[in-house]
């Protein structure tokens, strides 16, 4: 058995290997035990009852006519709190949140909130206008509280702080119990490059919903919003106001699957666990579809589709073969409720005293893992596809979970990666030859694929899981690390396999040419520290997980780490237009998924560190040399994994200026100081200090 704390210390001296090659000279991460959860036991969930949603199109608002300018696609979608049958029928329905539109300009438009959210399609190079609203109010028009608890004592949104307390970490005399007053959100657009800061999602521009019983002196809006209220005005042309925001996205990037969901500021992991997330899809332009290439015969190619289109209806009857998949993990109460731990003893069963006593939260856990699969809002539900080739998005949407995805259950299927967050890859990459039938994906990452199952003999099929049940360091399963529960999170959802009902026209992966890439250069080298901040009250618990800087290169020999609160003042400044290559020293024990918003980056690299704990230093093994991303990593990316004991290098260029933060997409870990602000360029005239 290895304590967190032990295999921190091995991992500094050893450094942390990649998914699949090699392990930790002889030491295992055992740490996992039955995996706990609310009331409801999973075994006693029915798996394999219920089809797979395969989310609809979001209808639009309207279109904005510019004279002289690009039109713009406009919507008008809230969050609202509903019922929502996600475990099979016959057990309780389960309270959510959940995005949908609240108008049409079709008669066709399906106004429907749901869990995942519908999909938003944008068209390369043609902006999506969205008046994003705060709807989280009962039938009265009065607040609904968290249906989670919201552990006060964190750097959060903090509305009773009040003007001057919002956005803070608040001090008590006595530990205090969970908030239940209103909710704030703002909703951030995961991948979406080139975006104004006023349309990101900052976590300081977070707005209550416009109820009737708002209590006296609370903060209804992030210290943020009205500045960006006032840009987005200058902007576009827009008015903010109580209860809702206007962004704009300008959809410029390479075509490419991103997703959009809550990122409040310490409330992140709760609002997103309730259900509101939902697909982006941008299509078209010159690194888009059309620009795929058969190179059998010199023409365009054929990919898998078609997906759900604006105007099919709900439910429909169109075989569909391309498909957005998002995977999260959840647990239940008997009832049909989400289950959420209400106390820090959840985790390592410290009872107390917490703060202010203690430098522990009670609320707040490290981590989360549930206990139950479900797939587009459904557990383990099923998927009729015929002996063919399907494109399916990929999207790992759990909150602290990493997956790894196991087709090997299902004989004679064959599975290509095409793209990842950034759109396409450089190259087709075969991960049944490559990967043994298994992808990998933190939380966050998204993986776009051909499955082939053509040769698949008729009949049903378990797509695996064989991550852990635990945090994630690397290393190789069943050795490493036990693999999750077989009977329960080892399994995702059911393939049942039917004849093709007609010849597959579809190009077969291996002779598809993928857009060109054109690949970023040069750069200065930023050095930045993954850290934990362990108790200094209770043996072995982690209080806080940081960010921080380091002074010096730690390539050229030790270098000393500082760390870093959200609180403090802007470390990370690139000018306009530079190019940098932002280094992650990771001296934690965990894998972490690391997270830029606004720009799009290229794996450079990793490598082992040297950390020494004691002395907070770090510098790259002496001797060691660097290894190259994985092929699936090829391309651009918006998330990567930095794996423990190792130096991960990304290389972007920050071209839009503004205020933005990074992050680690553990949201347990975001909300607990793991997120830092940065800036491109000069401060702003007139931005909140």
């Amino acid at each position: 058995m290895v304590s967190r704390r032990d295999f921190l210390k091995i991992s500094a001296v050893i450094g942390a290997s990649a998914l699949f090659t090699m392990r930790f000279r002889g030491v295992t991460r055992v740490f996992a035990q039955t995996l706990p959860g609310g009331s409801l036991d999973p075994l006693a969930i029915p798996k394999f009852q219920t089809p797979l949603l395969i989310p609809p199109v979001m209808p639009k608002a309207g279109t904005i006519r510019q004279r002289g300018g690009k039109n713009i696609d406009y919507y008008e979608i809230s969050m609202r709190q509903f019922a929502q049958q996600i475990l099979p029928t016959g057990l309780p329905a389960t309270t959510v949140w959940g995005y949908g539109a609240v108008s049409s300009a079709s008669k066709k438009g399906l106004l429907l909130h749901n869990a995942p959210s519908l999909t938003i399609e944008a068209d390369w190079n043609r902006p999506v206008r969205v008046k994003w609203i705060n709807e989280l109010v009962d039938a009265a028009g009065n607040y609904l509280p968290h249906l989670l608890p919201v552990d006060p004592t964190l750097h959060w949104a903090n509305p009773p702080g009040g003007i001057m307390g919002r956005d803070t970490r608040p001090t008590f005399t006595s530990t205090p119990g969970r908030y239940t007053g209103p909710v704030p959100i703002v909703t951030h657009v995961h991948g979406a490059a080139n975006v104004n800061d006023d349309s990101d999602g900052y976590a300081e521009a977070w707005y209550l919903p416009a109820a009737a019983n708002i209590p006296p002196g609370f903060a209804t809006e992030g210290t943020w919003y009205n500045f960006f209220a006032s840009k987005a005005a200058t902007n576009y042309g827009v008015a903010w106001g109580p209860g809702f925001a206007v962004y704009q996205y300008p959809n410029t990037q390479r075509a490419s699957t991103i997703w959009y969901h809550d990122h409040t500021l310490g409330m992140t992991r709760l609002n997103v666990y309730a259900g509101p997330a939902g697909f982006y899809i941008i299509r078209g332009g010159p690194a888009g579809d059309a620009a795929v290439i058969d190179t059998r015969f010199g023409t365009p190619g054929v990919l898998p589709g078609p997906a759900p289109m604006l105007g099919d209806p709900f439910p429909s009857r169109k075989a569909y073969y391309e498909i957005p998949i998002a995977i999260q993990d959840r647990s239940f109460d008997a009832n049909g409720g989400l289950f959420y731990p209400d106390t820090r003893a959840f985790f390592d069963g410290i009872v107390g005293s917490y703060i202010p006593d203690t430098d522990i939260s009670p609320l707040w856990n490290p981590e989360f893992f549930g206990n139950t699969i479900i797939v587009n809002g459904n557990s383990w539900p099923f998927l009729n596809v015929e002996q063919r080739r399907y494109r399916f998005r990929l999207l790992n949407g759990c909150n602290s979970r990493f997956l790894i995805l196991d087709f090997n259950n299902i004989p004679g299927v064959e599975v290509w990666q095409i793209g990842n967050e950034g759109g396409f890859l450089a190259a087709p990459v075969n991960i049944t030859a490559m990967n043994v039938n298994k992808i990998l994906m933190g939380p966050a990452e998204r993986a776009d694929v051909i499955v082939d199952f053509t040769h698949t003999p008729v009949g049903s099929y378990i797509l695996g899981n064989i991550g852990p049940d635990e945090p994630f360091g690397g290393g190789i399963p069943g050795i490493d690390f036990p693999v999750a529960d077989p009977a329960t999170t080892g399994q995702v959802m059911e393939f049942r396999v039917t004849p093709a009902l007609s010849p597959d026209p579809t190009t077969p992966p291996q002779f598809l040419q993928l857009p060109a890439i054109t690949p970023l250069v040069g750069g200065t080298a930023r050095p930045l520290a993954l850290l934990e901040e362990m108790s200094m009250y209770f043996a072995d618990a982690p209080a806080a997980t940081l960010l921080g800087t380091i002074a010096g290169d730690p390539n050229l020999g030790t270098s000393v780490w500082t760390k870093r609160m959200w609180m403090e003042p802007i470390t990370e400044n690139p000018m306009i237009g530079a190019i940098e290559v932002w280094e992650f020293y990771n001296t934690t024990a965990d894998a972490h998924p690391m997270h830029i918003h606004e720009v799009h980056f290229t794996v450079v690299d990793r490598q082992p560190i040297i950390v020494d704990e004691a002395n907070s230093t770090v510098q790259v093994s002496p001797g060691s040399l660097p290894t190259p991303p994985e092929p699936w990593e090829s391309g651009y990316k918006d998330t990567v994994i930095a794996y423990p004991g190792q130096v991960t290098r990304v290389r972007a260029q920050f071209n839009t200026p503004g205020q933005f933060v990074w992050h680690c997409h553990i949201v347990e870990h975001e909300d607990n100081e793991m997120m830092r602000p940065y800036r491109i360029g000069p401060s702003q005239p007139g931005q909140p200090g």
